[in-house]
């Protein structure tokens, strides 16, 4: 038992809580506009990098950890970081590999599920 002193249950509810909350606007951008799935995908991605390039989103990933990594602003933020990395590095060839180097592991990931769910699933097309 431990090992349940040792959980840091702030830290799990600020995780939580913040990754609730960027769901929830999903949610609704889902059910209150006409955006495709795919579209929002893109949204959140390009305001993960946006917020991660100014600098931003680093002050919710240091308060929410994976509740802020996980979904997809964390991970547009983890292709500026990368990009700005690699510029520094290797300059303006890195703004081009560095964020695809940064975040290679959540890519694979994302190919290797999204065709297991493809093959499991049946798409439905969204009502205009």
């Amino acid at each position: 038992m431990d090992y349940l002193q040792s959980i840091d249950w702030s830290l799990m509810l600020r995780c939580f809580i913040v990754g609730g909350l960027i769901c929830i606007v999903g949610q609704i951008l889902i059910d209150k506009t006409k955006l495709t799935s795919a579209r929002i995908l893109v949204i959140f991605v390009t305001a993960g990098v946006i917020l991660g390039g100014l600098g931003i989103y680093q002050y919710v990933i240091d308060f929410a950890g994976c509740g802020a990594t996980v979904p997809l602003l964390g991970f547009g933020a983890n292709l500026a970081k990368g990009a700005m990395e690699a510029v520094n590095e290797q300059g303006l060839l890195g703004a081009f590999i560095g964020g695809v180097r940064a975040s290679a592991g959540g890519i694979a990931a994302a190919v290797f599920f999204g065709y297991i769910a493809s093959l499991l699933a049946k798409p439905k097309i969204k009502k205009k």
